[in-house]
């Protein structure tokens, strides 16, 4: 989902700040379509919270295809008024989401200029635990050479790192755009926002690593909120537990989300034999990517 561009906005003022919630909070109808709900928010939250909330309240019936527009109720103009990124709560108000008629007619459709890839807490504390671990390394490290030889920006977190550790060894980050720590599963960080607003034209995120139910299912649907379209590599994704990562995939896919593989991706990105690229990305995948235990379990 993508809100439109606002223009300044002369906020409403329409009731007592808290009224009618716990203290601290504050009352907002969450409008779709023809569903109205009444929730509390706390004081001060902003666009991405509210955005959150739609997400939760309605995700079922959100068709993650489409591009939509946040808009909040403005008693001084009688009707809806679209909603500033810069909004805070302050006092009592309705918010609806609106379907745009655009339908997002690229889907599916990588290449370099418009696709970031972003490499998920891919450390060393992780080996023992995670399954297949050993093979998502080696996929992810192919996938972050394909980026450096196509110049795509890639973006690289670390799950709490102090008692973590950092990327393993075997992985590359040399070319990388940002490795940031985090203690937020998602990868959607304040600076990978900034990150991502600085590479004009960005459409697609390439994401892997782990794990599968927790950090890049998370990571996944926050983009897909912000109107990003994500390729999630299935063999160089993985979690403790098959059966989690399992249903995590099904999850993401039913969404829109598209779960693909290495090759697939990279191949992608070059098109044409003709690439001036192609005689590498092909060295990189003379090798197939290894058939471990994740093949059966997507």
């Amino acid at each position: 989902m993508a809100a439109a561009e606002p223009a300044v906005l002369a906020l409403p003022n329409s009731g007592r700040v808290g009224a009618g919630a716990p203290s601290g909070r504050v009352p907002v109808l969450f409008c779709f379509s023809v569903f109205a709900r009444p929730l509390s928010v706390p004081h001060g939250a902003g666009y991405e919270l509210l955005i959150q909330k739609f997400l939760s309240l309605y995700g079922d019936q959100i068709d993650m295809h489409r591009k939509f527009v946040v808009q909040l109720f403005a008693e001084e103009w009688g009707q809806y008024v679209d909603l500033p990124k810069s909004f805070a709560v302050s006092e009592r108000f309705k918010v609806r989401l609106v379907p745009l008629q655009i339908q997002l007619t690229t889907l599916g459709n990588l290449t370099p200029s418009s696709t970031v890839f972003f490499c998920c807490d891919m450390q060393e504390s992780f080996r023992p635990a995670i399954k297949y671990f050993g093979d998502i390394i080696s996929v992810g490290q192919r996938l972050l050479q394909g980026a450096r030889i196509l110049g795509i920006p890639a973006i690289v977190t670390e799950q709490y790192p102090k008692g973590l550790g950092s990327t393993v060894q075997e992985i590359d980050l040399t070319g990388v755009k940002l490795v940031l720590p985090k203690t937020k599963f998602s990868m959607v960080l304040p600076e990978v926002e900034a990150a991502l607003a600085e590479i004009p034209g960005v459409r697609s995120v390439v994401l892997f690593g782990v794990e599968t139910h927790v950090c890049i299912q998370q990571t996944a649907l926050e983009l897909v909120g912000r109107g990003v379209e994500v390729h999630i590599v299935a063999d160089a994704t993985s979690s403790r537990s098959m059966m989690d990562r399992m249903f995590a995939l099904e999850r993401l896919a039913r969404t829109g989300i598209i779960v693909t593989t290495s090759e697939a991706v990279l191949l992608q990105l070059v098109a044409d034999k003709d690439h001036p690229k192609f005689k590498e990305i092909q060295n990189l995948i003379k090798a197939s990517a290894p058939e471990s235990g994740l093949l059966s379990k997507v």
